[in-house]
């Protein structure tokens, strides 16, 4: 349920320890992106989940055992497709996850840079290899609004950046 992710996770955590064929073999990822919110002119930093509602198991195969464990954990709602028919990611899906996941579960700012003709420049960090994906963005804010297709459905995620002054730009050193 959207809202309780943590507390899901900790039941479920707790449920499957229990059962000895799993202990260590399965891992539930819950991304989340830190946002700097404005309120009364303060910057207030913040946690919001990458994808509300939605957690990701990671195990070998989901047999019985694993299935129940994990539905009858308060909170559960469903797997996707459906109980009845669950479906892994599809390699697109999972590679975007796994592109999050490299910068933790915790998703950080980008750091970027804008060009000549005002268009953003990713320099490093979540953004990167996504510039074809950001609808909008806006400096004063420092967000760049993304549309993330995942599992047949469209979402549009809010991720902060900070902006490089001119010279702080990171450099690739390459051995000469």
């Amino acid at each position: 349920m959207t809202g309780e992710e943590q507390r899901f996770i900790s039941l479920a955590q707790r449920t499957i320890d229990q059962l000895p064929e799993f202990q260590g073999r399965y891992q539930l990822w819950w991304p989340r992106r830190k946002l700097i919110i404005r309120r009364r002119g303060k910057r207030i930093p913040t946690l919001a989940p990458l994808f509300p509602g939605y957690l990701f198991l990671e195990a070998e195969t989901l047999d019985s055992v694993l299935f129940h464990a994990v539905r009858r954990t308060t909170g559960f709602v469903r797997f996707l497709k459906n109980n009845d028919d669950i479906r892994p990611l599809s390699p697109d899906d999972l590679s975007l996850i796994r592109h999050f996941l490299s910068y933790g579960e915790i998703i950080g700012e980008s750091r970027v840079t804008f060009d000549e003709n005002n268009r953003i420049v990713v320099k490093d960090g979540p953004l990167a290899g996504l510039e074809g994906k950001i609808i909008k963005v806006d400096r004063r804010k420092r967000r760049a609004k993304v549309k993330l297709d995942m599992y047949e459905n469209s979402f549009t995620v809010d991720f902060g950046f900070e902006i490089l002054a001119p010279g702080n730009e990171p450099t690739s050193e390459e051995p000469a």
